[in-house]
């Protein structure tokens, strides 16, 4: 049964909720957005929301509605969604009831925050550590719950060509001696010479862009050892006698930035997921696939439109399920839990097959399992050696998206969200302790694409 089905008795449960509240719902969730306010392990901007004006409402209408909560315009986040500033000390629940009844808005939300969910010769694969991406009967070593990514490889599937894989997430180090020939530079742009030579609106984005600081450059330094981790998983060069093997040996990697240390608000998640999509449809990109290896903030109405348009344009994304050990069918965990048709949501399991302790699960809402436990992969090399073991959904989160492109790469004809999404499920392995915990029931296995 599709997701989407499965939910609706919940959906219904918490549209019966904003009625019993006296909130109204047409246009948006408020219901959801003031039950999520309540919530202590909610964290937002203080002070700021995101309000969404309906299309074609003048500028004077939209002055008259930030006027009722003495709020005053910041940005324009996306279309007609605006990042505004609440005078100090002002309700944030009165203020988004107030907006949401005033004329001309559709909805209005926190600026919700969000948090990183943390044959190849390459010597971490032949040594036995990068069990993630071995399978039950591939060269030199074998793990069945590994991805299988090892038996794709071994019938000589390792290079993913063209095909491309956005990293939402942190800066990466993309001159890591392991990473430097997969990272995509844009090549409209004409480096450092100060125009925005592809008119997206980005002066000199060659390497994608920073939203956090609102600059062109990706990495900021060794604290951007959680994007440089999850793009290794993705597409570390493999076959390279270095380090590590991603699941793609080949492709291009995208890096776009809003995670400042270790927070990014829902307006820079907009904006970054906007950007992609326009960089994917300007240039004809093939990029199938966002990785988003990070959550934590309130349902945002904003962010889930901004992924499913990204999904329209054929991007999957992949989503960290979080690492609360909860279900998410009770306690969504956002963006992992939209009901989007485009989402694949990835909780984490161990080398034995055990669902990680810490992972998020939900035989609704969580698609399928994959390796999060003791993942090695490349971290800034800059004062150590470029390579360490990280645990969480955010490292099973690449194994999936990295998967994506590998069957993207040798399946030209399929580039629909939903049909990439379908190949993934399709193909999971049955497992013990992802039964009754996932849609799916099962683990990744890439040995076939």
């Amino acid at each position: 049964m599709p997701r989407s089905s499965r939910r609706f008795p919940r959906v219904l449960a918490a549209l019966a909720l904003g009625v019993l509240c006296g909130t109204a719902v047409a246009g948006g969730r408020p219901d959801l957005v003031l039950t999520e306010l309540q919530q202590p392990h909610r964290h937002y901007v203080k002070g700021e929301l995101l309000v969404q004006f309906e299309p074609g409402v003048a500028e004077a209408a939209h002055a008259q509605a930030l006027a009722q909560v003495g709020g005053r315009f910041v940005e324009r986040v996306s279309g007609d969604l605006q990042r505004i500033k609440l005078p100090d000390g002002a309700n944030l629940t009165e203020a988004i009831r107030t907006l949401h009844a005033a004329a001309g808005v559709d909805f209005a939300e926190p600026n919700w925050l969000y948090y990183a969910d943390e044959v190849s010769d390459d010597p971490y694969y032949t040594s036995g550590q990068l069990w993630g991406m071995y399978g039950d009967s591939s060269p030199v070593k074998q793990n069945q719950y590994g991805s299988q990514a090892a038996e794709a490889w071994d019938k000589g599937h390792t290079d993913c060509g063209k095909t491309m894989v956005a990293v939402i997430d942190e800066g990466a180090q993309y001159k890591h001696p392991d990473l430097r020939r997969n990272f995509w530079v844009n090549p409209a742009e004409i480096p450092d010479n100060g125009i925005d030579d592809d008119g997206n609106g980005f002066v000199d984005d060659t390497r994608g862009w920073d939203f956090a600081r609102d600059d062109k450059t990706t990495y900021d330094g060794p604290g951007d050892d959680h994007g440089t981790h999850v793009s290794g998983t993705i597409g570390a060069r493999g076959g390279n006698t270095k380090g590590v093997a991603g699941m793609c040996w080949k492709l291009n990697i995208i890096n776009v930035k809003f995670l400042g240390n270790r927070s990014g608000s829902t307006a820079n998640a907009i904006k970054s997921i906007d950007y992609v999509t326009d960089l994917k449809t300007r240039h004809n990109l093939d990029l199938v696939a966002i990785n988003a290896s990070w959550g934590g903030g309130g349902y945002s109405q904003g962010l889930k439109k901004s992924i499913e348009l990204a999904g329209k344009a054929g991007i999957v994304f992949v989503a960290a399920a979080g690492n609360n050990g909860g279900n998410n069918d009770t306690n969504p965990h956002y963006p992992s839990s939209y009901d989007s048709p485009s989402i694949i949501s990835v909780a984490a399991i161990g080398s034995g097959g055990a669902l990680a302790s810490f992972s998020n699960y939900g035989v609704e809402s969580v698609d399928l399992g994959a390796p999060g436990v003791a993942v090695y992969s490349t971290v800034p090399n800059e004062t150590g050696t470029g390579y360490a073991a990280y645990s969480g959904t955010s490292m099973a989160t690449p194994h999936v998206a990295g998967a994506i492109a590998l069957y993207a790469s040798s399946h030209p004809g399929v580039r629909k969200a939903s049909e990439l999404k379908d190949a993934i499920l399709s193909t999971v392995v049955p497992t013990a302790s992802l039964n009754g915990k996932t849609v799916t029931g099962g683990r990744l296995d890439a040995s076939s694409f």
